[in-house]
Parts: structure tokens; sequence; C-alpha cells
């Protein structure tokens, strides 16, 4: 039996870490497998896609972005000070996240990131905004993609991880 490889209509399952690219830190783990279906709208950054085509079960793509691929510039608008006794008591810890609306009804979630003796700072930008990310991409299971999941753009995980 020919193994299938990742290709528009696939249910593909991966297993992935992202790293900051200048450190080798890892930022971020996924030891259970996220499923996407290849070649539908389904937020995974385009490169990675693009790297993932043609691959089989067990293969590892690596794919460096930078700021402007991923999750873009660190924005200094994107950040809010003010003096503490101004903030709500549930707002004056390190992370934790406030979320706010516009109105049209768009919202932004904001985390404190920053806690001095009279000043509470939030940050909206995205946690990995400014950065440089290498993502090391497994593929851990492949398959049909159900007509549901080519609609949503969205599939089920199918694969268990082996430890």
């Amino acid at each position: 039996m020919t193994q299938q490889c990742v290709e528009d209509g696939k249910a593909v399952d991966v297993t992935y870490t992202i790293t900051d690219a200048s450190t080798g830190e890892v930022l971020e783990a996924h030891e259970v497998p996220v499923s996407y279906v290849h070649g539908a709208d389904s937020g995974l950054f385009e490169p990675v896609a693009q790297a993932l085509a043609g691959k089989t079960e067990g293969e590892v793509v690596s794919v460096t972005l930078t700021p402007d691929q991923a999750f873009g510039d660190w924005d200094p608008d994107m950040t809010y000070s003010d003096a503490i006794e101004n903030v709500p008591p549930e707002y004056r810890k390190m992370g934790a996240e406030a979320e706010f609306r516009n109105d049209r009804g768009e919202s932004l979630t904001m985390v404190v990131t920053h806690i001095d003796s009279g000043t509470v700072t939030l940050d909206g930008n995205h946690p990995l905004a400014g950065r440089s990310i290498t993502f090391n991409v497994k593929v851990a299971g492949i398959r049909d993609a159900t007509d549901d999941e080519k609609r949503m753009g969205a599939a089920t995980p199918t694969s268990v991880p082996l430890h």
C-alpha cells in the first residue's frame, strides 16, 4: 500500500514546537496532534503549509518565519499603562488577561506584562510579535478529509503520539 502524502483535501495531524530562531528557546510545544485540512483556510502559516506539501507520515519540516511572516512586529501603540489604583484588582497581577471591545464589536485581549510600584502595563500584541520563530513540524497522520472537514477547514485528530 502506498503511503499517503500531504496534499490538498487531506486531513493532516501534526505535532510541533515553536522556537525562538535566534536563541533556540522553546516557546510552544504540542505533542498531542493538531489537525488541519491541507489546502483549506485553516490558519496555518503559508510557508509552513508549503513545506508540508508532499511529506509523508513521520517526516519533519523546519521553517523559520520572520515577524512579518508570522505574528507581526511588536507595536508600542498596542500597550497601555495606567496608575494601579485605576485598574481593577483582578488585573493587578502579571499575566492577567483583560478583554476590551470597541463600538464595532471587535475585541482585543491585553495581557498584564509589567507592574511596578504605581503602574500597570497591558500589552495587546501577540506574545510572539517581533520575534523570528522556527516551526519544527512532524507529520503524525494523513487521511482523506471528510466533506464537512473540507468545508470547515478543520479536521478531527486521528493520530496518537507514541511515547
